[in-house]
């Protein structure tokens, strides 16, 4: 666990971030692929989810407290999901919908998100040249928690506007193929300048294999402050 500005970041493997401020614990993208098979939470407040691949409603009842909100992604269609995942209505927690666009208030908690998608003419496609993740198919998640905001940019390319963004604690994917990698992630990092980078989205399994330290040392050269949450 990271410590900033009051505020404690957790990166729980794959995708999941846990952030915990005085009174409030947020969970974005919570479980897949086992990396929360032995973790004990029932402590979320809010958990944000950001699209169809992570939709993990198994995991969504292991981090989340009883009168948790859930705020999802207005795409994600349970129809289109090859797992065995529940329907939001289903869930026995507030569900609350955003767009790429929104601006809400969950308890002390501020949540923003933006696009997040691959850019069809860009290197993180299908061999058909589908991206992976298509305009309009999924967000990410700007927290701002006791004043700290933290951006969590979603399985996404790095978009035109990303790098005006506000950002105090800068939590990237770097495992590439899905997502930019870690050469991508880097050059944002430094353009956005943020008080500390905290990498994530890779090492799950071969396909998002990165090299965390380098991207470290790399940025840490540039004056950016790095830290890795293995």
């Amino acid at each position: 666990m990271l410590h900033h500005e009051g505020l404690d970041i957790a990166w729980l493997g794959y995708a999941t971030l846990r952030l915990e401020g005085a009174d409030t614990v947020v969970y974005v993208d919570p479980g897949r692929y086992g990396v929360l098979d032995d973790y004990d939470g029932d402590d979320g407040d809010v958990i944000c989810v950001s699209h169809d691949h992570h939709y993990d409603t198994d995991a969504i009842r292991r981090v989340a407290a009883d009168d948790a909100t859930i705020v999802l992604f207005e795409g994600i269609n349970t129809h289109l999901i090859d797992r065995d995942v529940e329907r939001p209505a289903d869930l026995p927690y507030e569900v609350r919908t955003v767009d790429m666009e929104a601006d809400i208030a969950v308890g002390d908690a501020i949540i923003r998100t933006t696009a997040a998608y691959n850019d069809p003419d860009g290197p993180h496609t299908r061999p058909n040249g589908e991206p992976y993740h298509p305009e309009g198919r999924g967000c990410g998640f700007h927290v701002t928690l006791d004043g700290v905001s933290v951006y969590w940019p979603g399985d996404t390319d790095v978009l035109d506007g990303h790098e005006y963004l506000d950002v105090d604690v800068f939590c990237p994917p770097i495992g590439g193929t899905f997502t930019m990698d870690r050469h991508e992630a880097a050059d944002l990092a430094e353009a956005m300048d943020p008080d500390l980078v905290v990498p994530i989205h890779y090492d799950t399994y071969p396909d998002i294999e990165a090299d965390a330290e380098a991207f470290a040392e790399g940025l840490e050269s540039r004056g950016v402050r790095v830290a890795l949450d293995d």
